[in-house]
């Protein structure tokens, strides 16, 4: 009988223990480890002045791309300055960010609001605007001439809407506020609410009651895109819809042009996540093509001013810190503590090919060219 010699037998092992190595499939999940080595996209930020570029570095060590929203300051100069930051900023860091515009009802009272508004828009696509968007003024300080207040579901929008939708230019709508704030603070369920209510008492609706509802701007929103179903619909900050899981996939099963970005709202998953884990986890996997990752990070947030971080460094290891405690809910089932949620909870430990959807796909899917490659 013939044997192999010893050299070429151990030669022979290495090889097949090789071979088994690279035949290994991936894993199913991603590790802590992999966060820095991942492209991701933070779909919702707001960067207008230059002491923001901190958060741009930061994303460029995190392997972040983003996207920075412009909001209605009170007139369309406000717009235009935000667009040209943005500009400027794509320009100092080419193919690491694009922006997302929006339009202003300070004019809403005026005849030709309806022209300017379409003026202002083509302007704003034209110079790269990806999405616009709609505001929470519409529906909580919009009055019409008559003193009444003024929701998304208004048939003046319809034309607005209506060119946006034959533009496949999506919205990215923050309409109402989370329902907390129709809660007293020692009632809200997260601590990034009750600091924000508290600092910003003009919309702690609890305080307002002669304000519309929560439950009339969730109904002012479906009455529109039932009027509008070929508008691409992105609700920011899960559509206001944070405080369950059912209620947001009610919607979401009820309009296929909708998606959600998860920002500033990840805190109430995981207050869900405290009591009803494999809800949230189901609800992830079920609808991981409509979620979008996103922050909201910002200059102004609470987090950040009450923190009373002033460094550049400070900033950027605060950021660092939001996106990484993101990651490890998401990718791990670490049992984990977070600033805005008291108690414990375990992390989802998403499926790898769910977490690309949230950090990458998705967004590309739902705002084409947000990254430009």
């Amino acid at each position: 009988m013939n044997f192999l010699r010893p050299v070429a037998f151990f030669r022979l092992f290495g090889l097949l223990l090789l071979f088994s190595a690279c035949a290994q499939p991936e894993s199913e999940y991603y590790a802590l480890e992999d966060f820095e080595g991942l492209k991701k996209i933070d779909a919702h930020v707001h960067l207008r002045k230059d002491a923001d570029t901190v958060f741009i570095q930061q994303a460029i060590a995190d392997n972040f791309y983003l996207l920075t929203i412009g909001i209605d300051p009170g007139g369309s100069a406000g717009i235009e300055e935000q667009e040209d930051f943005a500009l400027r900023m794509m320009e100092r860091f080419p193919g690491r960010l694009t922006f997302a515009s929006a339009f202003t009802v300070s004019n809403w009272n005026e005849e030709n609001w309806q022209e300017e508004t379409l003026r202002h828009l083509q302007q704003s696509i034209d110079k790269g605007a990806l999405g616009i968007k709609v505001w929470k003024n519409i529906g909580m300080t919009l009055k019409d001439k008559d003193d009444k207040f003024v929701l998304i579901d208004h048939p003046k929008f319809d034309t607005v809407l209506d060119f946006l939708a034959k533009k496949h230019i999506p919205i990215i709508a923050h309409l109402g506020e989370h329902r907390n704030s129709w809660l007293p603070l020692e009632e809200m369920t997260v601590k990034g609410n009750r600091d924000y209510a508290r600092d910003h008492p003009q919309y702690h609706m609890y305080l307002h009651p002669e304000y519309p509802s929560y439950w009339r701007h969730i109904e002012a929103k479906s009455q529109m895109l039932k009027k509008h179903p070929d508008l691409v619909f992105i609700g920011a900050h899960l559509a206001q819809l944070e405080w369950s899981v059912d209620e947001l996939a009610k919607r979401l099963d009820s309009f296929p042009n909708m998606a959600v970005d998860l920002a500033e709202r990840i805190s109430h998953l995981q207050y869900q996540t405290l009591t009803q884990r494999d809800k949230v986890r189901d609800f992830f996997i079920k609808y991981q093509d409509r979620l979008i990752y996103a922050t909201d990070l910002r200059a102004s947030a609470s987090d950040i001013v009450q923190a009373n971080l002033t460094t550049p460094e400070e900033v950027k290891n605060h950021t660092h810190n939001v996106w990484f405690r993101h990651w490890k809910f998401l990718v791990t089932d670490e049992t984990m503590q977070v600033p805005k949620v008291s108690g414990e909870f375990q992390g989802l430990k998403l499926p790898r090919k769910v977490v690309d959807k949230i950090y990458w796909d998705n967004a590309r899917k739902w705002i084409p060219g947000i990254v430009k490659e």
